[in-house]
């Protein structure tokens, strides 16, 4: 797998979980403790996005 499509695959599972999130909140028994732990994951996700982009090389403009 390369080192994009990497990424875009957690770039798909943190919008999957911003959706699953948004769902909870709008669920008449929303269950707090799912959704910290769903917001925990999704920052550490974002945090592993940025991390493996800050290491792409950047493309350079003469």
């Amino acid at each position: 797998m390369s080192m994009m499509s990497h990424i875009a695959e957690l770039e798909r599972k943190h919008q999957a979980l911003d959706k699953q999130i948004v769902a909870e909140l709008n669920h008449p028994n929303k269950n707090s403790t799912k959704i910290a732990q769903m917001k925990r994951q999704k920052l550490v996700l974002k945090d592993e996005i940025l991390r493996l982009k800050a290491t792409l090389p950047t493309p350079t403009v003469h």
